[in-house]
């Protein structure tokens, strides 16, 4: 990229990270507005206004239904110029009242980021910010004003096919991610043309989903839901959120969209909320499916009484709450409330004052500035698990690259990319073929699947003769794209189909193999991991993946990647997470798996402790995981004081010293673990992260600030507090980091 390219991308970049966080609080009164509008509106026109539907084709049953107010927003419409003939209709109708376009824009709208997994693995929020900037920037330009993202379920189910939308199993880590997505959607001032309202979903609990099979129930005691499942969405309220989106499950037998308690006590009075509430697609029907409403009427009931906003594509609303209202069984009191959050929202965003969309304006999408920092995403995501000195690549070498992601433009793009376009993703090979980077490199490259479901393996007798005759191989695997994402889970997560085979098969000839993933979610690779000396993961990388991979393998970009998830051994021991609560038997590091050495044992309880015989104890790779070609060691913890007062804060430092001669960034994670509590803590807690640039042979002393709200948590009286007591603090490379100290809270 040349220097002005550069400089321009520096200028993007800055432009939005200096967003003070007080703008995103901010909320502009629009009461005076919305109330008169209010007492304009008939009951018909306020229902319409709850009323949501799913555009598929423009024509003039829908234009009528526009102009007679019977809707207050629309799904899935793209095309800016239908786009402005239907708010042609809505403003031309009774009350001007313009529509709300909205469409789920996950990880970017033309120009792809990694998923937001991947974008989690990164440890930066700014990669979340600017890559739901540039989302917001690209799909306001068709007229999209809204989204539903981010999505910030705690996941600890790698089988739950939505890991991939989510940033994985750690709250901290989800909720400073959220934060970051919603800032990015939202701006500055949400009246800008290009600023979109943020959904954070699914409230709640949705990423518990027994058995990782989606829509499925969960059983979420309420500390653990508060001191676990609420904080991202508290997080992302607090940065100005505009809306939020109740969830498909039930939790202990009431669904989310007919939840009172959930939606009016615990997110509009405790948390705070003071936005517009949406249904998922269909979630309101769906309660008649679950057995907790008798048929679509009651279900309409239980939602308005329950304080939803806006109903999802079923018009349950449209066709039952005037009926209710006159019954007495819905208040006007009720779906007045819900209205007002509605206008307000259309206030904010201004489309009173600037409902149309400017066709004329020059487009930004798959701009120099976009494709770069969609790059840039790529590459901090990525995560080496493994390297036996085969990384980086010379370009000295001849190299076989082989497997079916090496060039597989959708698939490397990931789940929910309705817009994004296979003609502009970037692959591998693509790279290799189209740039003049890598003009002089010596590769041969087959595919020898069709794709990663593929179970043909007639090609692998072409395997050792492309093999022998390089220097190194490199293997691109994973899962397609329609492998993970909603409706997606699976109860094997292998590689699935050859891919293992067809790893084996490479292997055999005896010259150095490097195995790159591209997957939704963590896989189970145990297996897979003798066969390669070394292991490049990307979560679903995006548009630029296939540059920022080359970058990678060839050591011109260093990795420094981390898990947002834990990688179990396999299957059987899901769920494992590292921030879990302590038994009253723990596994020793010590414990044994299969018993083979000692016969005939007699079966007793004493000395057992809890683990699996089969698996033992440990993940395959623990949460905050990741290598860098750079060398990294820690030393010197140090506490401002044994002693921290309630009211006073705790420095926490340790120095990072960079022990090899390659520049690199290492992600410095803080844990802290309550001791002793009113409900058991876990083991271990993320409390903060830094990521760090050293030069070799440098070394930095990095400072982390601990407050008592740092230490706080929901105890035995569901009163959110710090409690005295002895604290343990760890300073490390991931949730192993084995440099701590203790501290008296007091």
């Amino acid at each position: 990229m040349n220097t002005r390219k550069t400089l321009r991308l520096l200028f993007f970049l800055c432009m939005f990270s200096c967003i003070k966080p007080y703008l995103y609080s901010q909320q502009l009164n629009y009461d005076k507005e919305v109330e008169s509008l209010l007492s304009k509106m008939t009951l018909d026109e306020k229902i319409g206004q709850m009323n949501q539907l799913n555009f598929y084709e423009l024509n003039d049953e829908l234009i009528e239904k526009v102009k007679r107010g019977e809707t207050g927003s629309l799904l899935n419409t793209t095309d800016p110029k239908t786009v402005n003939l239907l708010q042609k209709a809505a403003v031309e109708s009774r009350l001007g009242i313009p529509l709300l376009i909205a469409r789920d824009v996950i990880h970017g709208y033309k120009t792809i980021f990694p998923i937001p997994l991947g974008q989690a693995a990164s440890f930066d929020p700014q990669i979340a910010e600017t890559g739901a900037r540039i989302a917001a920037i690209e799909a306001s330009e068709t007229g999209i004003r809204w989204t539903f993202a981010p999505m910030i379920d705690v996941v600890r189910d790698a089988r739950w096919g939505r890991i991939a939308e989510s940033p994985g199993e750690d709250p901290y880590l989800t909720a400073i991610m959220g934060e970051a997505m919603v800032r990015g959607f939202q701006g500055t001032d949400l009246t800008n043309p290009t600023s979109i309202a943020a959904c954070a979903k699914h409230f709640v609990g949705y990423g518990a989903s027994e058995g990782g099979r989606d829509y499925n129930s969960t059983s979420i005691t309420p500390h653990t839901l508060k001191n676990v499942y609420l904080p991202p969405f508290q997080k992302a309220i607090d940065a100005g959120l505009a809306t939020v989106m109740t969830s498909f499950n039930d939790n202990d037998g009431i669904p989310s969209s007919g939840n009172k308690y959930l939606l009016k006590n615990i997110l509009r009075e405790q948390m705070g909320f003071n936005g517009l509430i949406v249904s998922d697609w269909n979630s309101v029907g769906e309660m008649i499916t679950h057995g907790f409403a008798a048929e679509g009427k009651d279900a309409a009931m239980l939602s308005a009484n329950a304080g939803l906003d806006m109903e999802m594509n079923t018009e349950l609303y449209a066709k039952h709450l005037k009926h209710l209202v006159e019954e007495g069984k819905v208040s006007v009191t009720d779906i007045d409330n819900s209205v007002r959050y509605i206008l307000k929202l259309k206030y904010r965003l201004g489309l009173f004052s600037k409902p149309y969309v400017d066709v004329n304006q020059p487009t930004t999408i798959y701009s120099d500035e976009h494709l770069q920092a969609a790059k840039d995403a790529a590459l901090r995501s990525a995560v080496l698990l493994k390297n036996e000195n085969v990384l980086p690549l010379k370009e000295t070498q001849k190299i076989a690259f082989i497997g079916p992601m090496a060039d597989a433009p959708h698939d490397q793009l990931g789940t929910w990319i309705f817009d994004g376009e296979d003609s502009h993703t970037v692959t591998p090979i693509g790279a290799l073929k189209s740039g003049e980077e890598y003009k002089s490199l010596k590769f041969d490259y087959e595919p020898i699947l069709r794709s990663s479901t593929d179970t043909d393996t007639s090609n692998f007798s072409k395997i050792q003769e492309i093999v022998k005759k390089s220097d190194v191989a490199v293997v691109f695997l994973g899962e397609e794209s329609r492998l993970s994402g909603e409706a997606h889970s699976l109860s094997n997560i292998n590689l699935i189909g050859v891919q293992s085979e067809l790893l084996k098969e490479v292997k055999k000839a005896g010259k150095p193999v490097v195995l790159v993933i591209m997957a939704g979610r963590p896989l189970t690779i145990e297996r897979d991991l003798p066969y390669a000396d070394a292991v490049l993961y990307n979560f679903h990388p995006g548009t630029m993946g296939g540059p920022a991979i080359l970058d990678l393998l060839f050591g011109k970009a260093n990795p420094s990647g981390k898990l947002p998830v834990t990688f179990v051994r396999e299957v059987g021991q899901i769920p494992l997470y590292y921030n879990h609560n302590n038994t009253g038997r723990p596994a020793p590091d010590n414990a044994k798996t299969l018993y083979t050495d000692e016969t005939n044992t007699k079966q007793t309880s004493v000395g057992d402790v809890s683990f699996y015989l089969d698996s033992g104890k440990e993940p395959l790779y623990p949460f905050g995981y990741g290598l860098s070609y750079s060398k990294f060691e820690y030393s010197d913890l140090t506490l401002s004081s044994k002693v921290m007062e309630m009211s006073d804060t705790l420095v926490v430092s340790a120095i990072l010293k960079n022990t090899s001669n390659i520049e690199g960034t290492e992600v410095v994670q803080l844990y802290i673990r309550d001791l002793v509590g009113s409900i058991i803590r876990p083991v271990k807690e993320l409390k903060g992260f830094q990521r760090v640039s050293l030069k070799g042979g440098e070394s930095k002393t990095v400072r982390f600030t601990l407050s008592a709200e740092d230490l706080s948590f929901y105890g035995m009286d569901m009163t959110k507090r710090a409690e005295p007591g002895y604290f343990n603090v760890w300073v490390g490379g991931s949730s192993k980091a084995e440099l701590s100290e203790t501290f008296l809270l007091q």
